[in-house]
């Protein structure tokens, strides 16, 4: 499936291109969502370009996914998928600039497009152009990562509070734990898939950056180039910091598991001492021994159970006393 984009008066229109070979020729962008070999040759005859393959989008070296070819720009970027769902995921976008057209690859659904697409379609300028249209996309894709960053420091900030709540509030909380402890992978893994991303529009930027300098290109552009640069730089540090506040919260999560194990363990040990002693006596006399005076003693039985209650009762205020309860 493809859309094709054409500008008409303030606003950049979806063109209906029912037969492949008479794509319009005014066309400032073109977006390729999952293509078929048909419409990647109809394209290819268009703008004059070699359509990049799934497998060679999934490359990671940067020879790969940055580089000219036929005076044609093909930058590939690892953009964010699902990330309001339980299961964030990243995919490969292809960004192709020739000429002052924008040719777009991808087997998923970003939603900076989505935005990128209703903005441009509201207005626009009448002189847009694929340079524009891609300096719009990215914008939104570098804004989408931050606002998902945000999200996540907020909701790393209440796992936290979860964790260090007051000590009476955390008791017998395993379930609880267990789903604390889920969130904080959750949050792990949508983070490291956001720096992910950032890292690889990062590249992306600097090589817009390295090879504008023959292009003439606005100096608004340029100036947008520049913010973009800091941004994806901002972005990346708050996303490092982010991995490390996790961290941080993994382990002190943790710790308080342990805690928890450590007290149930220390209530059996006690437990266990303070029954031990009157377990001896009841042993005592339950020995067959015929010369035990006590047995005969009209008051023998009633001792040996203030003894075993006396056994018990003077290690539990011990313990109480040297705080170790």
């Amino acid at each position: 499936m493809f859309s094709v984009y054409v500008p008409s008066d303030f606003s950049l229109k979806k063109a209906v291109a029912a037969d492949l070979a008479a794509l319009p020729e005014n066309a400032v962008w073109i977006d390729l969502v999952k293509p078929s070999p048909e419409e990647d040759r109809a394209v290819e005859r268009l703008a004059g370009i070699a359509v990049p393959t799934r497998d060679e989008m999934q490359e990671i070296e940067i020879s790969s996914r940055l580089y000219i070819e036929n005076s044609a720009r093909y930058m590939t970027a690892t953009l964010m998928c699902q990330s309001d769902t339980d299961m964030p995921k990243t995919t490969a976008v292809t960004f192709i600039l020739a000429g002052h057209r924008l040719v777009t690859v991808r087997y998923d659904d970003p939603k900076p497009f989505a935005l990128v697409e209703h903005k441009l379609a509201r207005s626009c300028s009448p002189s847009i152009t694929g340079e524009m249209v891609l300096m719009e996309l990215l914008d939104a894709v570098i804004d989408r990562c931050a606002d998902i960053l945000e999200r996540v420091g907020a909701e790393i900030d209440t796992v936290s509070h979860d964790i260090f709540e007051p000590e009476s509030e955390r008791h017998g909380q395993a379930k609880r734990y267990s789903q604390i402890l889920i969130a904080i992978g959750r949050k792990g893994d949508l983070t490291s898939k956001v720096r992910e991303s950032l890292v690889s529009i990062g590249r992306l930027v600097t090589f817009m950056s390295a090879v504008m300098e023959g292009v003439k290109w606005s100096k608004d552009m340029r100036e947008q180039l520049k913010t973009m640069q800091r941004d994806v730089a901002s972005l990346t540090d708050h996303a490092s910091y982010l991995s490390n506040k996790i961290t941080f919260v993994l382990d002190a999560m943790l710790g308080v598991v342990n805690l928890e194990q450590n007290n149930i363990i220390k209530l059996f040990s006690v437990m266990a001492v303070v029954l031990m002693p009157p377990t001896l006596i009841a042993s005592i006399y339950g020995m067959n021994f015929k010369r035990m005076p006590e047995l005969d003693w009209a008051h023998g039985y009633p001792m040996a159970l203030v003894m075993m209650l006396a056994a018990a009762v003077v290690p539990y205020f011990v313990f109480r006393w040297k705080k170790w309860l």
